[in-house]
């Protein structure tokens, strides 16, 4: 069996070899038909489904791990680990998730376990108590001392936000903003804004609560809309 092979990076990972097929498939009811079938493609050695599946999701595993760990190099090995783990795991995949979803939660552990032996901390257990934490999702300044607003949200037209997304300009800003965005707000804002997971698949994968979840989206999205606004009246 040749190797199926990934562009970026100079990345290469071996397709499974074929296997026995099983009396019941390894998936169960929240699995997709779509998923389904690639799986069975997959257990029966199918190179070219793997190397699509590569092609897919390489570059946006890379992504997310670069939130966890140091530098593109262990990001890059931590993809490559992942792809490895979703091969040897393919028989135990249960459909209990959606196969990006797994395939993500796969790339998380192994980024965070990365990051803490590179040292660099990540600070998602520290936000098991979101109600502690004082960090305002929108700048004090912008309330008077009743709590109302003195500086209110400019009003978007109903179609601006599509078209500002088209415009390389602003969605290269976006870009630098979540990446400026502390790491557990960065790996939220990714997953649930770029690649469309719910809110339970991302709990799922980064292994944090629903509502730890929801405020790190919330203070996220509040960043991206501030960053959005000084844009809009610099332009």
């Amino acid at each position: 069996m040749s190797k199926a092979g990934h562009a970026s990076g100079g990345s290469s990972v071996a397709a499974p070899s074929r296997v026995p097929a099983r009396s019941e498939p390894p998936y169960g009811a929240r699995a997709s038909a779509e998923d389904a079938a690639l799986v069975r493609r997959l257990l029966d050695g199918d190179e070219a489904a793997f190397s699509g599946l590569v092609d897919q999701y390489h570059g946006r595993l890379l992504r997310l791990a670069q939130v966890f760990v140091s530098d593109r190099a262990s990001a890059e090995e931590v993809v490559q680990d992942t792809w490895l783990a979703v091969l040897t795991g393919l028989r135990s995949f249960e459909g209990r998730s959606g196969l990006k979803t797994w395939i993500f939660s796969i790339l998380s552990n192994r980024a965070k376990t990365r990051g803490v032996r590179d040292k660099r901390s990540v600070p998602f257990s520290a936000l098991s108590r979101p109600d502690l934490d004082d960090e305002s999702a929108v700048h004090p300044s912008r309330f008077t001392p009743n709590g109302s607003w003195s500086a209110p949200p400019e009003r978007w037209d109903e179609d601006t936000p599509e078209q500002l997304l088209l415009q390389r300009e602003t969605r290269e800003l976006v870009d630098r903003t979540i990446a400026d965005l502390p790491a557990a707000q960065r790996a939220v804002i990714t997953l649930r804004d770029i690649e469309g997971l719910d809110s339970a698949e991302v709990c799922n994968v980064l292994e944090i609560t629903e509502t730890n979840q929801r405020v790190l989206l919330h203070r996220a999205r509040a960043k991206v809309r501030t960053g959005l606004e000084q844009h809009l009246k610099r332009a």
